[in-house]
């Protein structure tokens, strides 16, 4: 399997698509982000209702829309993105 990955707004999104097998949608989309600092969220899955798809590559594409998105969010937004050190 490949992996799809991108560089967006000084982070890298990196796709991480999950399979499950005999399903009609095997795929579950997901990514991880790092910041510039070297920080990595853990996967971050794509909401219920559209995390799983019937092909691999469009699993992938999703997974790194969704990423940029996320990383919108904490940018313009001020969103978490990272975990908090406890």
């Amino acid at each position: 399997m490949t992996m799809m990955q991108c560089e967006y707004r000084d982070h890298v999104i990196t796709a991480e698509v999950m399979e499950h097998p005999g399903t009609p949608t095997p795929w579950a989309g997901g990514c991880r982000i790092s910041n510039p600092q070297g920080q990595t969220t853990r996967r971050m899955a794509l909401p219920v209702g559209h995390a799983f798809m019937a092909e691999l590559e469009q699993a992938q594409r999703a997974s790194i829309a969704h990423g940029k998105w996320l990383v919108d969010q904490c940018l313009d937004q001020g969103r978490q993105l990272f975990d908090r050190a406890a």
